[in-house]
This record gives structure tokens, C-alpha cells and sequence, in this order.
């Protein structure tokens, strides 16, 4: 059998003792946590190895010896460590010596209650004790066979270092009876300012709680329940994306711990995104109140409304005539010619009865960007809706007459074949028309079918111009979903600290001599920056349509309407 022991490389230069660990005897592996010097009481130690079972749930023992015959020059050392087994009854006794200045090891195992010993080859493993103890090994997306193995040894031996954190805060200074060797033996890694962070986040995080219930007790109130703040609340990606961020503060600030290292990093990519959209909306706000932009926006917002207007008006013009030397029906072509027209006449009207205003609400409306990029996005985003409402009223329009007539034309060619859609089965059953009713929906299916084009041709045109305010919508949305869901924090951990996001390990071989261990250096394979946004991606609201090309077009040949973007709170992963 093979015998592997996986040694910290912070123990090298430790002085001679025994060595304390945990044993994994599925595995044959033996996972060594620390070295304890000379001299030392035995009972003291099993104590000691007692306390640190019962906090860490964590099988602890003693393994073996440690010799560093570099500094030890007795020749009664070899022999007082393998009596050493006889008191803390391990088996295999490991032993591993440093001979000199050679860079060769010796290991050996010792079975003395084993009647039949068996001689092991054994693998002697370096890891990086701080590394492996502060990385999450994330199990691979293919869990199947030989690789879900392999995974699963792996996670014990980092899970034995991660759980063991409490044998690692004593150090050198430490008073007590025994004196370790770990990473952490030269002083306990610490720092000062994150102490009194920790310390002063526990008031702030109750004083955010308190305001955080009490805002969220107002949104639950039923006088937002009541049309129409109930209507505006579903319908303005503003008030979506305030309610999104409301349940991320509630996240932030709750007192409960996390329980595993994945709510750990959630919590800690939302505080990131919180942190950097509002830093880029305070950034905004401070470029928006520079030099009077605002004003100049103002100035300018009316002379672009006032231009689109009159494109409109010019392409409603074509449309009431030849629209590239097509022949429309010229009656219906000058009733909803002039009843567009109307209706931007209203909107500009609307737009200059506003205009002493625009300059107060821009600059009311730029102090929201400290509430973050994503809120000032949002607010753009609800400013081109109002701003083009006028092109979604033409696009219901259309969109309504080209559908009722569509669904008009189909009824009528179900008379033609003696059907009729049965409401109650939902299905088409046959029918038998008298002379009347087929002559009746003969008139009416010409008529209909004459009067299609030109109102196939507004539907067309007032589509199209819709579905550029979609698109336009629609990358504003993708830029605050992006600020949303992407997990900061850990892309800057791994980008600085690649082995704290481990994927796996891989194995380099130190030296090979026979009649020597085997040695081998364990690296840790840090996770790709692709598995790094899958694993932590956060959830955000369903801001665009899920339907298919196909179901798209479906639509938009039958005239049904469509709403992109479904502000219902849903989650998407």
C-alpha cells in the first residue's frame, strides 16, 4: 500500500518533536497540522489535543516523530522518539528526520502492535499550510466518476486545515506548557484596523437593521397597495431596482452568521457592488453638477423633443401619400394620418408646458445618482419611456387595429370552410352558415382584407420605431444588470489572491532517489475567471423578454403586444 503524508513547508525548520495531525484511513493519508518541541508532558499534550477535538470537531492525535538531526546531535534522540509511540499508541508510527544538510528525507513507519507488518511505500507530500487553510476548494462542474473521487479526497484533507483554525492562534509568545510550529507560529496574523472594523460595524449594523426594517414596514404598508402607486411601483424600473437594493441592505446587515463559505462571498459581492455603484453614482453626480451641465442638458433636452417630433410629423406626411409608390387605401390612410398627427400636436404641446420645469426635476433627479449608477441608470431608463410614450401610444394603436383585423381575417376564412372556434373546448368544430351569414362575411372579409396593407404599413413602421426604444432601453438594462450580478469581490480575489478560489491541485516532484519517500509539492490550481462568475454570479429582477426568436416573431406577425421588460421582481439566476 501507499502511504501518503501531507506536511506543511512552515515545519521544515522546525525544531525535533512529535507530530500532531489528523489520520484519514480511507484514504491511507496522514494530514499534518504542527510539530511539538521538546520538551513537553505527555498528559499535557493529550489534554491539549482533547480540547482541540472538542471545539473543532476534528479527530486530532499524534501521528509520529520530527527529527531535525541538524540541531539535535544526541544519539539517544532516535531511540526516546520511537518509545515515544509506546505512549501515544498510533498506528503506523510515522517518523520523518531531516539528515544534516542533505536535502533528502528519511520516513519510516513503525506497526509494533501489528502482527503481520506490511512495509508501505510512502509519498511525502508539501502543502502550504496558510494557503490550503484560507482557500475553498470548489468541487468540478463534472461530478462523475474518477473526478468526483478525487474531489472528495481532496475536500478532507483542505476541510482537516480549514476546521483545525484554532489549534493554529497559539504562537511562540504564548506562556502555556506547549510550544507549536505552524504558519502561524512567528505571531498570530492579525491587523488593527480590521479589529476595529468588526468592532464598530456591530452598532452601525444595528442602527442600518432598525432603519431597514422600518422602510421596508413602509413598503409593505397597504397605502403602496392602492392604485395608482401600486400601478407605478410594477411598471418604473426606478422603484424596481430601489426595492432590489433594499433586499441586498437587508443581507448586508443582518446579524446572522453566515453559515458556509458560499453565503460568506454573496454577502461580501453584494457589500463590493453596493460599494462601487455608489461610488460611480457619487462620481456622476459630481461630473453632473460641474459647470452647470445640468442646465445645459436642460436647454438641450426640448430642442431634441421638439426634433423628434418633427420627424414624426414628416414620416406620418409620407405615409398619408405614396409611401414608395405604394397604392393605400386613401380614406383610411388620412383618418389615421391625421389622427397621429393630433396626437403629437398634444405631445408637443405637453412638452413645452413642462419646459420651465425640466432644469428644476433634472437637477432634483441628479442627486438620486448617490444612491448608486444603477438608481441614476434606471431613472434614464423611465426618462426615455415618458419621453417617447407618444411612439408606444402610435405602437398600441397600430399594434391593436392590425391585430383586430388579422383576427377578424381568420375568423372570416373559418366561415369560408364552414368552421367556427369553439370558446368552451377551445378547438375548431364544424358549422353549417346560412346564405346570409356567408354572404355578410364575404363583404366584411373583403373589406378587411383591402384595408390590411395600410394598416399593415403604419403597424410596420410604428413597430419598428418601438422596438429602437427598446433597444435602447435594452442596453441600459444589460449595464445595470451587469453592475448587479457580477460577483466583484470575488473577481478581485482572484485576481489578487487566486489561491483563496481553489479548483483543484496539481503536483510537482521535488526529488525521487531510491530508498528515499518520494517528494512531492502540492499547488493549488486556482478556479478560471469564467468559473468565478458562474459559481458566485448574483441574482438579479427579469428585465427582458425569455421568449424565443420564434415566439417573437409569432407576435409580431399577429400584432400581440409586447412588453420587454417585466418589472415583477422576478429572480433570475
Amino acid at each position: 500500500m501507499v502511504l501518503k503524508v501531507f506536511f506543511p513547508s512552515c515545519c521544515s525548520l522546525a525544531d525535533s518533536g512529535i507530530l500532531i495531525g489528523r489520520w484519514i484511513s480511507e484514504q491511507n493519508s496522514a494530514v499534518v497540522l504542527a510539530v511539538v518541541h521538546f520538551p513537553f508532558i505527555p498528559v499535557q499534550v493529550k489534554q491539549y489535543l482533547g480540547e482541540v477535538q472538542r471545539v473543532t470537531k476534528v479527530s486530532v492525535s499524534v501521528l509520529g516523530s520530527w527529527s531535525n538531526s541538524k540541531q539535535e546531535k544526541e544519539e539517544s534522540l532516535s531511540e526516546f522518539l520511537e518509545d515515544l509511540g509506546t505512549i501515544f499508541c498510533h498506528e503506523p508510527w510515522i517518523q520523518i528526520s531531516k539528515e544534516g544538510d542533505s536535502k533528502f528525507w528519511s520516513c519510516s513507519t513503525l506497526q509494533k502492535h501489528s502482527k503481520n507488518p506490511q512495509e508501505e511505500e510512502i509519498i511525502l507530500v508539501y502543502y502550504d499550510q496558510r494557503k490550503v487553510m484560507l482557500s475553498h476548494l470548489h468541487p468540478p462542474l463534472d461530478t462523475a466518476g474518477r473526478r468526483a473521487e478525487d474531489a472528495s479526497k481532496l475536500s478532507a484533507i483542505f476541510d482537516t486545515v480549514a476546521r483545525s483554525r484554532v489549534l493554529f492562534m497559539t504562537d511562540r509568545y504564548d506562556e502555556g506548557p506547549i510550544k507549536l510550529t505552524h504558519w502561524q507560529s512567528d505571531g498570530v496574523e492579525a491587523s488593527i484596523i480590521v479589529e476595529l472594523m468588526k468592532q464598530a460595524s456591530v452598532p452601525a449594523c444595528m442602527l442600518l437593521t432598525f432603519l431597514l426594517s422600518l422602510l421596508s414596514g413602509i413598503c409593505r404598508s397597504r397605502v403602496l397597495k392602492f392604485w395608482p402607486l401600486s400601478f407605478l411601483w410594477s411598471k418604473l424600473s426606478t422603484c424596481e431596482q430601489l426595492g432590489h437594493r433594499l433586499q441586498h441592505l437587508q443581507v448586508i446587515s443582518s446579524n446572522k452568521k453566515a453559515q458556509n463559505q458560499n453565503q460568506l462571498m454573496r454577502k461580501a459581492n453584494i457589500f463590493v457592488s453596493l460599494l462601487i455603484d455608489v461610488a460611480l453614482g457619487i462620481l456622476l453626480m459630481s461630473w453632473l453638477y460641474r459647470k452647470n451641465r445640468i442646465g445645459h442638458l436642460a436647454d438641450t433636452l426640448i430642442p431634441v423633443a421638439d426634433h423628434v417630433a418633427e420627424e414624426l410629423q414628416d414620416l406620418l406626411q409620407w405615409l398619408m401619400g405614396a409611401p414608395a409608390g405604394l397604392k393605400m387605401n386613401r380614406a383610411l390612410d388620412q383618418v389615421l394620418g391625421r389622427f397621429f398627427l393630433y396626437h403629437i400636436h398634444l405631445w408637443i404641446s405637453y412638452i413645452h408646458l413642462l419646459s420651465p420645469f425640466i432644469e428644476m426635476i433634472l437637477w432634483y433627479v441628479g442627486l438620486s445618482a448617490c444612491l448608486g449608477l444603477t438608481v441614476a441608470l434606471c431613472i434614464l431608463s423611465d426618462i426615455i419611456a415618458l419621453l417617447t410614450f407618444h411612439i408606444y401610444c402610435f405602437y398600441v394603436y397600430g399594434a391593436r387595429l392590425y391585430c383586430l383585423k388579422i383576427y377578424g381575417l381568420s375568423s372570416l376564412w373559418r366561415l369560408f370552410r364552414g368552421k367556427k372556434w369553439n370558446v368552451l373546448r377551445q378547438r375548431v368544430d364544424s358549422c353549417s352558415y346560412d346564405l346570409d351569414q356567408l354572404f355578410i362575411g364575404t363583404l366584411l372579409f373583403t373589406i378587411l382584407l383591402f384595408l390590411l396593407p395600410t394598416t399593415a404599413l403604419y403597424y410596420l413602421v410604428f413597430t419598428l420605431l418601438r422596438l429602437l426604444v427598446v433597444i435602447v432601453q435594452g442596453l441600459i438594462h444589460l449595464l445595470v444588470d451587469l453592475i448587479d450580478s457580477l460577483p466583484l469581490y470575488s473577481l478581485i480575489l482572484r485576481l489578487c489572491r487566486s489561491y483563496r478560489l481553489a479548483a483543484g491541485v496539481k503536483f510537482r516532484v521535488l526529488e525521487q532517489q531510491d530508498g528515499k519517500p518520494l517528494r512531492l509539492l502540492m499547488q493549488i490550481n486556482p478556479l478560471s475567471y469564467g468559473g468565478v462568475v458562474q459559481t458566485y454570479r448574483l441574482p438579479t429582477y427579469s428585465c427582458y423578454p425569455r421568449d424565443s426568436w420564434a415566439s417573437l416573431c409569432k407576435k409580431l406577425f399577429l400584432g400581440e403586444l409586447i412588453y420587454p421588460w417585466k418589472h415583477k421582481g422576478e429572480k433570475q439566476n
